[in-house]
């Protein structure tokens, strides 16, 4: 049950991503429009504009998210399904007597109109995610529906929008007749949040670190930034901070002194620990994966440089976030992000923030103590961090390592996750490739580190997430488009031949070490299991040379796979088997 529910929360977590994407041109744009910057009016409604219709671009963007093919379809039958349910809820609420106590004519009218608009800008959030699951869903059902002749122009993607809004009428009533009640749940959750104090804080602190290896970190953000607390109609602590709540921001603050101090602090250690004639060359990875931190508060290329070397020590620093939430709250430090908790979202919402300087001694502090412990636990446990290994050959490049063209880096990419046909779906959020393949096997987790991977996380048999920092999303776009080059179009397809003819009989057999180090031949779905007498002597880039959609050597099992397509795997493997 939980392998089969996790994939599909990793999904949803992924999706939420795009439209938090967005908040920090709301956030620039709100706060330049303030008196005390550029006081203009316009550049601040511009960026209000954003916040006040967050339900819609999250319809939009867990819709597409989910969508297959990431169709922009999806997205608008999201927008429908969210204008129907938002507008026609909006006429079934019901509004209390003592909301239009002694007001006539014109004034009870506006008044009716502005409680039902307050009520609904509360639940617009989740309305907007439940739209995009819903026209998510729909299009992945029948974007590729038939329907009778006479109504043939309805048919396939035209029908999804169709049938989301009739999915949008069932959420009209159901939110216009039962808005009290949902309102009544958020409102008892987040007093039961915010009452909790110190420990709720502490708790959102280590879970949001804790759940950073499976990705769901984003959903328990979404609760804690969007639903949490009401100013004046306003919910979510982040929504509040932007709107002027002086008590908004005890769920941001504590990521300060961790992200912009602490884990630089961890890189320092790591460098200073490193061998002595090996520091030059994981001073460029240190240095930029720190200062990343520093600046945007993205975090991820320092936390998997060390989560699975030494979980211990992760766990740690899961806690001291959780205390740092602690710390901030009890000196009444209210601070605020519109993307991450870095140094430009600090100095950008300085104004807006309470007792911001609070951030300085806490963060010293909070560097001292990570470059202390993370440097101890390295060297009392030996741990391999980067630099430690003498025998490790040149540190990860950068993924978006400048000099080497887009093309040939993706290629390079794609040779390494398996080939084309191994990859069914690639996607991508702030920091990772989310990935579906059709083999694990397949995956060469050697090469993806010497292309810049910073770790692999493997949720499920099927999915696949690869740590790459900020250009993810750059570089899984570039992925699609050297996958769709070497396929033909046919992304995701198993169904793939090599080519337009199978690979040289005499050219195989050279590239797997000769006849002689051939013992077993099986064709399987997509793929040809080959078992040798020595791996080492399979040239596995001569292999890729002869248009294998992908390569997997297995030196441990002395087998080796080559993804063939399902439609050439009998071919080559009557090939192999054969002497003639």
């Amino acid at each position: 049950m939980m392998k089969s529910v996790l994939p599909s929360l990793q999904k949803v977590g992924g999706a939420l991503m795009l439209p938090i994407a967005v908040l920090p041109i709301a956030g620039l744009l709100l706060r330049l429009g303030q008196p005390d910057l550029l006081d203009s009016g316009w550049m601040a409604a511009a960026g209000l504009a954003i916040f006040s219709n967050l339900g819609l671009l999250f319809a939009i963007g867990v819709a597409v998210g989910l969508a297959r093919e990431n169709h922009g379809a999806a997205g608008l039958a999201s927008v429908v399904a969210y204008l129907v349910a938002s507008k026609g809820a909006e006429v079934l609420i019901a509004v209390p007597p003592a909301a239009l106590a002694d007001m006539t004519g014109r004034a009870r009218d506006l008044a009716s109109a502005a409680y039902k608009a307050q009520e609904l800008a509360k639940l617009s959030v989740p309305l907007g995610i439940l739209s995009g699951l819903i026209a998510s869903a729909l299009y992945n059902r029948f974007y590729n529906i038939s329907l009778p002749s006479y109504l043939s122009f309805f048919g396939g993607r035209r029908f999804v929008p169709i049938v989301s809004g009739f999915a949008g009428l069932i959420m009209a009533f159901a939110f216009g007749t039962q808005w009290q009640h949902l309102e009544q749940g958020m409102d008892a959750l987040s007093h039961w949040v915010l009452n909790a104090g110190a420990f709720g804080l502490f708790a959102y602190g280590v879970l949001n670190r804790v759940l950073i290896v499976t990705g769901l970190h984003h959903i328990i953000n979404n609760i804690a930034w969007f639903l949490l607390g009401d100013y004046h109609g306003v919910t979510g602590d982040l929504k509040r901070f932007f709107a002027g709540d002086p008590t908004a921001g005890a769920f941001m603050s504590g990521f300060f002194p961790v992200m912009m101090f602490g884990l630089p602090g961890a890189c320092l250690a790591m460098y200073h620990t490193a061998l002595p004639a090996r520091r030059r060359a994981v001073a460029g990875l240190l240095g930029s994966i720190a200062l990343t931190s520093l600046l945007t508060g993205v975090t991820e290329p320092i936390e998997f440089t060390f989560i699975f070397l030494a979980p211990a020590l992760y766990a740690v620093h899961a806690v001291l976030t959780g205390i740092a939430f602690i710390v901030m709250n009890a000196l009444h430090v209210r601070l605020g992000f519109g993307f991450s908790a870095g140094l430009f979202d600090y100095v950008l919402n300085f104004n807006r923030a309470t007792r911001p300087l609070w951030l300085v001694p806490v963060g010293i502090g909070y560097f001292a103590l990570y470059y202390t412990l993370f440097r101890f636990v390295i060297v009392r446990f030996n741990l391999k961090t980067p630099g430690r290994d003498p025998a490790q050959g040149e540190m990860p490049a950068s993924a978006s390592a400048p000099g080497t063209p887009a093309a040939d880096r993706a290629r390079q990419w794609l040779a390494a996750l398996g080939g084309a046909a191994n990859l069914q779906a690639v996607n991508a959020c702030t920091t990772r490739l989310r990935l579906t393949v059709a083999s694990q096997s397949a995956v060469d987790a050697s090469a993806l580190t010497r292309l810049g991977s910073l770790g692999l996380v493997r949720p499920s048999a099927n999915a696949l997430q690869v740590v790459v920092g900020t250009v993810a999303d750059q570089l899984a776009g570039e992925i699609r488009d050297a996958q769709r080059a070497v396929s033909g179009g046919a992304v995701g397809s198993l169904a793939l031949t090599i080519g337009n003819s199978l690979p040289d009989r005499v050219a195989l057999l050279a590239a797997l070490g000769g006849r002689g180090n051939v013992l077993t031949v099986q064709a399987a779905a997509g793929r040809v299991r080959i078992g040798v007498a020595d791996a080492a002597q399979v040239d596995r880039g001569a292999l890729l040379g002869l248009g294998l959609r992908g390569v997997a050597i297995m030196p441990g099992d002395a087998c080796v796979h080559l993804l063939t397509g399902t439609a050439a795997s009998a071919s080559v493997a009557d090939s192999l088997a054969n002497p003639a």
